[in-house]
C-alpha cells in the first residue's frame, strides 16, 4: 500500500506548529526565570530591610553603652543625650526587626532574645547603673560594674551579629539562586532565538525550494506556452498540490500540443485540398469551356470570312472578350504560370499587370515547395490589389528572397496607411493560409506613411 504523504497545506502547518511549540517553550521558559527572578528581588529586597534593622539595634545598643560610659567615667550629662536618644528608640526598632523576621522561625527567636537582652540590659544595668552614678559616681566606676556592661552588650552583639550572618548567608545563597535563574534565562533565549532562527532559516529554505522555485519554473514554463512554445514541460519533482499544479500543466501542455498539431494539420488539408481545386478548376477551365470558345471563335471567324455580316463581327468579338475574362479568371484562381515557372516569374507577370508601378527585387534561385510558393504569390497579390483600389498608392516595392532556408516577403507601398488586418478578410485569409505554414505575417500601416506587409515562411 502507497504511503501518504502530507501535502504543502499539511507540511507547513507542522512546521508552523513546531515553530509555535519552539517559541512558546521559550516565552514559558523565560516567563518561569522573570518570576524567579521577581521573587528572588523581593527576598532581597526584604534580607536587605532585615539587615538594615538588625545594623540600626546593633548601632543603637553601641550609642546605649557608650553614653552610658562616658556619662560614668565623666559625670557630664551631655553624655547622657545619644543614650537617652537610643533607649527611646530601640524598643520600636527591635519591634520592627522581629517584624522582618516574623517567616523565620531561628531568626525571629534570636531576634526576641536580643530584644529581651536589650531590655534586660537597659533596665537591670544601664538605668540602675546610671542612678548610682549620680549618687555616688565612684560605686559606678568600679571594675565589676563596667565588666557586667561589657558582658551584657557582647551577648546582645553576638546574638545581633548571628542574626546578620544568618541574613547575610541568606542573601548570598539567593544571589546564587538569582545568578542560576539569570543564566537559565539567558540559556532558554538564546536556545529558543537560535532554535527559531534554525526552524525559519530551514522552513524558508523548504518553502524556497519545495513551492517558490517550482512555481517560479512553472510560471517561466507557462510565458513559454503563451508565447508558442507548445513542447515545454516542467519536472514533475513537486510534492502534494505543487505535484499536482507541474503534473496537471504537463497534461495541459501535451493537450494545446496535440490540439495544435490537429489544427495544423487540418488547415494544411484545407489548404492543400483549396489549392488542389484551384488547379483543377484552372485545368478545367483551360481544357474544356476555354477551348469550346476558341474553337467557336475560329469558326464564326471563317464563316465571318464567308458572308462578312455584321452581326458575325459582333458575336466574334463577344466570344474573344468571353474569352480574355476567363483566361483572366483562370489566371485568378491558379495561374499557370506559377504552376509552369514558380514564384520568381509570377511576381513579375503580377507586377506588369498592376495598375501600379511596381519595383520587383527577387532572389529566390531555386523552385520552392508548392505551398509556399502558392501562399507568397497570394501575399503578393493581395497586396497590390489592396494598394491600388484602397491606398491611393502611386507606387510599390516587393522583396523576395531566401534566407537560412525561409523565404522572406515583403510588399511596401507608399498610400495613405491606416490598414487594419482585421476589417479585411482577404489579409485574415492570407494569415490563416501563412499561419498553415508555421509562418508569420506582420503588417505596418501608420496612418499617411503607407503600408509594408512582412511575411517569413519557413521551407
Amino acid at each position: 500500500m502507497a504511503r501518504h504523504y502530507p501535502g504543502v497545506a499539511g507540511r507547513v502547518v507542522i512546521a508552523s506548529g513546531l515553530l509555535m511549540v519552539l517559541v512558546g517553550s521559550g516565552f514559558a521558559v523565560l516567563l518561569v526565570s522573570v518570576q524567579g527572578l521577581r521573587t528572588s528581588e523581593h527576598q532581597a529586597q526584604h534580607t536587605a530591610a532585615v539587615l538594615t534593622s538588625a545594623h540600626q539595634v546593633d548601632r543603637l545598643v553601641s550609642d546605649l553603652a557608650t553614653g552610658q560610659r562616658d556619662f560614668v567615667i565623666t559625670g557630664q550629662k551631655k553624655f547622657l543625650q545619644p543614650w537617652e536618644q537610643a533607649a527611646e528608640a530601640l524598643p520600636a526598632q527591635t519591634k520592627a526587626l522581629q517584624q522582618l523576621v516574623a517567616g523565620s522561625p531561628a531568626e525571629l527567636a534570636r531576634a526576641q532574645q536580643a530584644g529581651q537582652s536589650i531590655t534586660s540590659f537597659l533596665q537591670n544595668y544601664s538605668l540602675p547603673q546610671i542612678e548610682d552614678a549620680q549618687k555616688d559616681p565612684d560605686s559606678a566606676r568600679t571594675a565589676t560594674a563596667i565588666a557586667e556592661g561589657t558582658q551584657r552588650v557582647t551577648a546582645i552583639r553576638s546574638v545581633l551579629d548571628a542574626l546578620i550572618t544568618s541574613e547575610q548567608q541568606l542573601s548570598t545563597t539567593q544571589q546564587q539562586q538569582t545568578d542560576t535563574i539569570a543564566d537559565r534565562a539567558v540559556v532558554a533565549a538564546t536556545e529558543g532565538l537560535a532554535g527559531s532562527v534554525v526552524l525559519v532559516l530551514g522552513f524558508t529554505i523548504y518553502l524556497t525550494r519545495a513551492i517558490v522555485r517550482p512555481v517560479r519554473v512553472t510560471a517561466e514554463m507557462a510565458n513559454r506556452l503563451a508565447a508558442g512554445d507548445l513542447a515545454v514541460r516542467v519536472p514533475e519533482t513537486g510534492v502534494g498540490e505543487i505535484h499536482t499544479l507541474e503534473r496537471t500543466f504537463n497534461t495541459m501542455a501535451a493537450s494545446l500540443g496535440r490540439a495544435s498539431s490537429d489544427l495544423a494539420a487540418s488547415r494544411a488539408r484545407i489548404v492543400r485540398s483549396a489549392d488542389e481545386t484551384r488547379r483543377r478548376i484552372e485545368r478545367d477551365l483551360h481544357d474544356g469551356i476555354q477551348q469550346r470558345l476558341v474553337s467557336l471563335t475560329l469558326d464564326i471567324r471563317g464563316l465571318q470570312a464567308d458572308s462578312a455580316t455584321r452581326e458575325l463581327d459582333g458575336v466574334a468579338n463577344g466570344l474573344t472578350a468571353a474569352l480574355d475574362e476567363l483566361r483572366e479568371i483562370a489566371r485568378g484562381i491558379h495561374p499557370a504560370i506559377l504552376t509552369q515557372g514558380g514564384i520568381a516569374p509570377a511576381v513579375r507577370m503580377l507586377a506588369r499587370r498592376s495598375t501600379l508601378p511596381v519595383e520587383v527585387t527577387m532572389d529566390v534561385p531555386a523552385r520552392l515547395p508548392e505551398p509556399v510558393e502558392a501562399a507568397a504569390y497570394y501575399v503578393v497579390c493581395e497586396a497590390l490589389t489592396n494598394a491600388a483600389k484602397h491606398a491611393d498608392a502611386s507606387a510599390a516595392v516587393v522583396d523576395v528572397r531566401l534566407d537560412h532556408n525561409r523565404l522572406r516577403l515583403s510588399v511596401r507601398d507608399d498610400g495613405r496607411g491606416g490598414a487594419d488586418p482585421a476589417k479585411g478578410s482577404g489579409l485574415v485569409g492570407l494569415a490563416d493560409r501563412i499561419a498553415t505554414l508555421d509562418g508569420t505575417l506582420k503588417v505596418e500601416s501608420p496612418s499617411g506613411k503607407g503600408t509594408t506587409l512582412s511575411v517569413t515562411l519557413p521551407l
